[in-house]
């Protein structure tokens, strides 16, 4: 009887059963599916009644994400959050530190760190992380199935598909979301994750029920064989710690084996280990200290193609004519570089003057003159009235460090 009365929970008003789903790598996985007062009458006939009375009762779910001192009671709620089935243990885990410091290289202590508050401080903000690499064999999946092997169910792996649905409430509320094979070449992507990364809250979404809102706390790691243009990276982005991951030299086929059999000792050296760094931004490590030429060498793909030509376009017309500024309105630009097969919308060429170039637009509608090619290929002076951007020689040595010097 003991053992069945926990096995049921009534919820606000709903019942609950605790099930152990068996799973490929013959562990289990504990959950709760929706149950009937009916089928549990129908299961305990005789002591249903009892069930009833002292099963364990709740006001409603929460999620708490908690691991050194974690409660499944929260004040009255479920927690959904799940505890880490691992208890510290002081031991060797010299097999786990060699691979955290093959995948952080240079930067070993500061993947500690990130491990160290993903372990102790759930709820910090912290970096996208980005393991990248054309090779074969490096690790970065074994590094997933590490973090799944520690954090259990708190962590779930999403596929590409599954980050851009709209139906998001089997991953919104995880402490990691990692997705393998990742291309992610949309700006609505990097703007999605960008979002993400630094939000308190988010709307969940499932089939057939209405959005709600739920506290965000997830991590966003994202692993990828293309280097070079997975994701859309902005050049002053700083939410984004990429790191190139070299090959194993020689491959153990005992490996995951190894490094989950010392994750208790791993737990207690985070426990024992102090941070090399402090809090000294919102995503705890400062750019400086999460830059690398990993990232550098996304952005330098990045560095948006229509800025450049816009950039050469402009510089070639004023050395052209010798001009030490240069007047344009958005439709000029957006003839420009449609005259070199650029199609772009009169939104984005506002977006790069104004948001990436920081170019300050004319408050009123004045007369100007400006140069532009004609059908035969002519550069040709023409007076135009509008709110129009003036760019120096000065603002183009400026644009210009900035595209390529991040």
């Amino acid at each position: 009887m003991a053992t069945a009365q926990h096995r049921y929970l009534r919820i606000g008003t709903s019942f609950y059963k605790k099930v152990k789903k068996p799973l490929l790598s013959k562990d289990v996985l504990e959950s709760l599916i929706p149950w009937t007062i009916e089928a549990i009458k129908q299961d305990h006939p005789n002591e249903w009644r009892i069930l009833l009375k002292e099963m364990p009762k709740y006001d409603g779910f929460c999620t708490i994400p908690e691991h050194l001192d974690y409660h499944r009671d929260y004040q009255g709620f479920y927690n959904l959050y799940e505890p880490i089935i691992h208890v510290p243990k002081k031991s060797e885990c010299e097999t786990i530190l060699q691979f955290i410091e093959h995948i952080f290289g240079e930067q070993y202590e500061l993947g500690l760190d990130y491990l160290q508050l993903l372990y102790t401080h759930p709820r910090q903000r912290l970096p996208v992380l980005c393991l990248v690499s054309s090779e074969g064999n490096t690790g970065k999946t074994t590094f997933l199935n590490l973090l799944k092997a520690v954090f259990g169910n708190n962590m779930t792996f999403n596929t590409n598909a599954d980050f851009r649905s709209n139906f998001n409430a089997d991953w919104v509320s995880k402490l990691i979301i990692a997705i393998d094979e990742v291309l992610l070449d949309r700006r609505e992507d990097s703007e999605k994750i960008k979002n993400l990364s630094t939000a308190k809250s988010y709307k969940a979404e499932a089939k057939g029920k209405d959005r709600f809102e739920v506290e965000f706390f997830g991590k966003i790691i994202l692993c990828s064989n293309n280097e070079d243009n997975f994701m859309v990276i902005g050049v002053h982005e700083t939410r984004y710690w990429v790191r190139k991951v070299c090959q194993f030299e020689q491959l153990d086929p005992d490996f995951l084996w190894k490094i989950e059999s010392e994750i208790p000792a791993f737990l207690h050296y985070l426990l024992s280990r102090n941070l090399s760094t402090k809090n000294n931004s919102r995503m705890w490590f400062t750019p400086e200290q999460i830059a690398t030429s990993a990232l550098r060498k996304v952005k330098s793909h990045y560095v948006n193609k229509v800025e450049l030509e816009l950039y050469e376009i402009i510089r070639e017309i004023m050395e052209a004519k010798g001009l030490n500024d240069y007047c344009l309105t958005n439709t000029h630009t957006k003839l420009l570089l449609e005259r070199s097969g650029i199609k772009i919308t009169r939104s984005q060429v506002r977006n790069i003057l104004e948001g990436q170039w920081k170019l300050k637009q004319h408050p009123n509608a004045s007369t100007f003159s400006t140069f532009l090619y004609d059908h035969n290929g002519f550069l040709l002076e023409f007076d135009g009235k509008g709110r129009y951007y003036r760019i120096t020689q000065h603002d183009l040595d400026r644009i210009y460090e900035e595209m390529l010097t991040f």
